[in-house]
């Protein structure tokens, strides 16, 4: 049963009762986020299947795909759905019974955004806002078009840019080290 918000936002009771399904909510409004393109699911399996692997590898962390919200404040409410999600090991050791939880209510420690042509200039900036409020540390930003990978990081003030890796650069993170994923191989 979905909610009506045409007059109210959706309160964080209501929202517990949704079913988990592929939406963001903004400011209490229900925000149904589109049906992927075949390439962008193509991408974000690659990314997740290597980033989980070298997570396993190293022990360091938890790799989780969408759609999973992660809740950015609760009142208005606010949830977001990155393609992939790392939390660190450690912090994840902090959330009880982690494999159970239909939410994350903690920032994750790096978020993963496949770029969709539907994405827009202002959409990207507010979900950036949104990510440096709960304490995101690195975001990655995956462009099908470019066929490019810019990781950022948060700085004092700001989003820092390590780069924008295209071709056969290795992605450089601050939190991942050099990833042996090249964008060729991503965008295949």
């Amino acid at each position: 049963m979905m909610v009506s918000t045409a007059t109210r936002g959706i309160t964080w009771e209501e929202y517990l009762n949704l079913p988990l399904t592929h939406y963001e909510i903004i400011d209490g409004e229900m925000k149904e986020l589109p049906t992927p393109l075949f390439k962008h699911q193509r991408i974000v399996m690659r990314l997740g299947r290597y980033l989980d692997a070298l997570a396993e590898e190293e022990r360091n962390g938890l790799v989780i795909p969408a759609p999973y919200d992660i809740v950015i404040q609760r009142t208005p409410l606010r949830t977001r759905q990155p393609d992939l999600l790392f939390i660190r090991w450690e912090r994840a050791q902090q959330i009880p019974d982690l494999p159970n939880q239909p939410r994350l209510e903690i920032a994750p420690d790096l978020v993963i955004e496949v770029l969709s042509p539907s994405d827009t200039a202002s959409d990207w900036i507010e979900k950036l806002r949104d990510y440096h409020r709960i304490g995101v540390q690195e975001v990655w930003a995956v462009d099908p078009q470019s066929a490019s990978v810019e990781v950022l990081r948060w700085a004092e003030e700001s989003w820092r840019s390590l780069g924008v890796f295209t071709g056969e650069q290795p992605i450089v993170s601050e939190l991942m080290g050099t990833v042996k994923l090249t964008p060729n191989n991503l965008f295949v």
